[in-house]
């Protein structure tokens, strides 16, 4: 360590710090990039798988004629539920749900694998998920109406339309939003810190810890979340564009 601090470039010197900090810290800074790349990913996928269920029971209709006493009952319940996690988890910030969450868990002490990655996977799902539900709903509401008609007329049932019909060209529309959750989390995992959760603003600022040089050391942040904000939309816009082209040239 006493070598390390010997070779520090001298105050002031803000590139060499920087290089300093890359060349010394590079382990922790690669492992913590990885641990943001995981969360957003995982936590993207599983928010919108989760969504797409959530949003079909906030968008289930109720048949006042044809339903019964119980299939009302479910349909509302479930409905109202939908709308009320949505309502929580968008009102509420992220590092609000991840203190709740990661020691209310904790506190229990029934789940011994307990730690501040699962904690963290788990808090970035189900946030994404509230989020993504209303980026789908508004994809479904972009479909035309005549489209579940005529499935209708074609004589499937309401979910076989949903399934074949409906959802597909939701999800396409809804593309551009979801990727742009991507980026978002991809930024806003950096509040996880508060868990110990080591992202890529955990450990940069631990590799400042030592020398106190932490400008320089957010900045070296800042440069790599801007380079995984890129090139994630330009991902995002290409696939959109090629989903774009598919479909013009389906049509056609």
């Amino acid at each position: 360590m006493a070598f390390i601090l010997a070779t520090l470039p001298p105050q002031g010197d803000f590139i060499g710090t920087m290089i300093y900090l890359v060349e010394n810290y590079y382990q922790i800074i690669l492992y913590g990039l990885g641990v943001t790349i995981l969360l957003s990913v995982v936590g993207t996928l599983g928010g919108f798988l989760l969504a797409m269920g959530v949003t079909q029971a906030r968008l289930v209709e109720i048949d006042q004629k044809r339903d019964g006493l119980w299939q009302k009952f479910y349909k509302a319940t479930f409905k109202r539920m939908a709308v009320t996690y949505v309502t929580v988890f968008r009102g509420t910030p992220m590092i609000v749900q991840a203190m709740i969450i990661y020691y209310g868990v904790a506190s229990l002490g029934i789940f011994p694998w307990w730690s501040p990655l699962p904690a963290g996977l788990l808090i970035v799902t189900i946030n994404t998920t509230a989020y993504i539900s209303e980026v789908l709903r508004g994809g479904v509401s972009s479909v035309d109406p005549g489209q579940m008609e005529a499935a209708r007329t074609l004589g499937l049932n309401r979910r076989q339309a949903m399934r074949h019909i409906v959802w597909p060209q939701a999800v396409k529309n809804a593309l551009p939003g979801i990727g742009n959750e991507f980026v978002v989390n991809l930024k806003d995992t950096a509040v996880l810190s508060v868990i110990s959760v080591v992202d890529l603003f955990y450990s940069v600022r631990q590799s400042a810890s030592t020398n106190y040089r932490y400008i320089e050391a957010f900045m070296i942040a800042a440069i790599l979340y801007l380079i995984l904000t890129f090139v994630s939309s330009k991902v995002v816009d290409y696939l959109t564009k090629k989903l774009d082209t598919t479909s013009e040239v389906s049509q056609s």
